[in-house]
């Protein structure tokens, strides 16, 4: 057996890493696996996470510079195409991979952040209709946000001119794509909305790829225009192109020159319409007056017009038939009235006492003026009153008879 031999761990670890960076083809790999244990750490901005799938994992680390270029935000559980190269970490000796490039599976980094980003702001209700402010139908004058030499910029302007050359056309030129375009053009946004420079504000430019049209999805931009108190269209690239600025503005336009048709109204339109809307107030016009018309010879053909007697006699006769109704009906209430009151009349005649008097009975008073009802409450040499229909008589007690000896 040969002498083995005698290596340091600093030294072991040192030929491992040697011999696996010395493999041509693990310099340069991509790597399909599942975020875990993802961690961003702050404070030097690299990302250190571990790849895995059903069976193995291994260690990744993606160093600041790189991390940087990511568009998007690495989460656990996410499948993921990692590149770069495999090294041992002399340390720890344990291999991995060193991240230079990051995107998600089955799609590019730019698609990615691009998903992030419109779900991050849709939660936040920044593309909620409630949100979105009316075009208004007449503006007076429209902001242009893009590129001045951007061939867009012409074809907007012969559309605004054609349709509606009442409006003013104002152009702030800014960039279109590149790391300072989403500044500029939040820059235009607040040039046009301070001070209410403009009814409406177009931004956008012609088509290109996600690239070219990526400052258009930038978060900042996005919060602009929300803040924007003026109405704002997007118009960005063709039909088929969709930015985050497209969901935030007021109203997304398929393209730049749809736009300028969405902001303006159409003086032919508005001629045609006036046109006809002076057509139907013409006809209805004559259509009153002619009803009016004959209104006013049906009247001059009454009779109350021609000869005032006869109006006067045919309300005489009006009032002398309501002067009859009112007599009857006062007569019958009074005739009915009458009779109720002699009813009661009656009524109080059979129960007044003086009437029972007029037959020969007579009321006993005592000497304190009350009516005596009864024998016992009468004793031998009280003063009594009899009570006579014609008069009355004074008596003294001298005998009481009960009525069982009577």
């Amino acid at each position: 057996m040969d002498t083995p031999f005698t290596l340091t761990v600093s030294q072991l670890n040192e030929y491992v890493k040697s011999v696996i960076d010395s493999a041509k083809f693990l310099s340069n790999v991509c790597i399909v696996g599942e975020i875990s244990n993802f961690t961003n750490h702050y404070k030097t901005g690299h990302f250190y996470f571990t790849l895995k799938d059903e069976n193995s994992l291994v260690k990744a680390v993606m160093f600041r510079t790189y991390a940087s270029q990511v568009r998007f935000v690495p989460q656990n559980s996410m499948k993921v195409l990692a590149y770069g190269r495999v090294s041992v970490f002399p340390r720890d000796g344990v291999y991995q991979l060193y991240v230079e490039a990051l995107e998600q599976f089955g799609i590019g980094d730019l698609y990615a952040a691009y998903e992030q980003m419109k779900n991050k702001l849709a939660a936040l209700g920044m593309f909620d209709e409630a949100h979105k402010k009316p075009i208004p139908r007449f503006p007076k004058r429209i902001g242009i946000i893009t590129s001045p030499e951007a061939a867009a910029v012409a074809d907007m302007k012969n559309i605004l001119t054609r349709r509606y050359p009442l409006c003013e056309i104002h152009i702030y030129p800014s960039l279109v794509q590149g790391k300072d375009a989403p500044n500029e053009l939040c820059r235009g946004i607040i040039h046009f909305d301070k001070d209410e420079k403009c009814d409406v504000i177009i931004i956008g430019r012609g088509g290109g790829s996600i690239e070219d049209l990526w400052a258009f999805n930038d978060e900042t931009l996005a919060r602009t225009i929300f803040a924007c108190k003026t109405p704002v269209i997007s118009a960005v690239g063709h039909e088929t192109d969709y930015t985050i600025c497209d969901f935030v503005s007021d109203l997304r336009a398929p393209t730049p020159s749809a736009a300028a048709e969405l902001a303006v109204p159409d003086c032919s339109e508005l001629k045609a319409s006036l046109r006809s809307t002076s057509l139907r107030l013409q006809s209805s016009v004559s259509t009153v007056i002619s009803a009016k018309k004959l209104a006013l010879s049906g009247l001059s053909e009454r009779r109350s017009l021609s000869s005032p007697s006869f109006y006067i006699d045919s309300r005489l006769e009006v009032l002398s038939s309501l002067d009859r109704r009112i007599t009857d009906t006062v007569s019958g209430i009074y005739e009915s009235k009458k009779n109720a009151v002699g009813l009661v009349s009656s009524r109080l005649t059979a129960l007044n006492p003086m009437a029972v008097l007029a037959r020969g009975y007579s009321a006993v008073f005592g000497s304190d003026g009350k009516v005596v009802t009864s024998a016992k409450k009468v004793k031998v040499g009280d003063s009594l009153s009899l009570s006579m229909s014609d008069g009355s008589i004074e008596v003294k007690t001298e005998k009481i008879i009960p009525k069982e000896e009577k």
